[in-house]
């Protein structure tokens, strides 16, 4: 496998992305950065108001987060990425031509993602758009695939033995 510059952490909403993609940030010295803080106003006033977002809502979107890949990867610079990818065609726009990202896919129960979204309060993605997340979920084939009822640093401690990844002050 080629040298990862970007790890991607994948999944539906309440699925850990940000909180596992900090963590690991910090545990290898690496930049962590939210898909979500690219999304244009718009789409977050859809989800807000319960809307789910559709391929072309999401296609600029994902050609931004491209180039940022395509930048990280040119200047080397580590990077965690927490990004829904929920979809096979959006993942390979994300990496297209590129060979140094790789995947986590945070996976979890639909119970236990409903509860995590239904005790999070400072975030856009209202819980009625959980069901149509899961049903637009395509399941990766070319991932790690981590059950996110595991304490959060038993999913980094997984994630960085499968990638072989090490912190810098081990």
């Amino acid at each position: 496998m080629a040298r990862i510059y970007v790890l991607v952490l994948m999944g539906v909403s309440g699925s850990g992305k940000t909180t596992i993609g900090q963590s690991l940030a910090a545990e290898l010295g690496w930049q962590f950065v939210d898909a979500d803080d690219d999304h244009p106003t718009v789409n977050i006033e859809k989800m807000r108001r319960g809307e789910p977002l559709t391929d072309r809502d999401r296609m600029p979107w994902l050609d931004r987060l491209h180039t940022k890949i395509q930048n990280w990867i040119a200047q080397q610079k580590t990077t965690i990425l927490a990004c829904s990818a929920l979809k096979g065609t959006y993942r390979r726009r994300l990496a297209a031509g590129l060979n140094t990202v790789a995947w986590v896919y945070l996976k979890g129960s639909a119970t236990l993602l409903r509860q995590r979204l239904q005790q999070r309060t400072a975030h856009f993605m209202p819980v009625a758009l959980l069901r149509s997340q899961l049903d637009t979920l395509e399941i990766p084939k070319d991932a790690l695939v981590v059950n996110i009822d595991q304490p959060p640093a038993a999913l980094v401690e997984q994630i960085m033995q499968y990638y072989g990844l090490t912190a810098p002050n081990r």
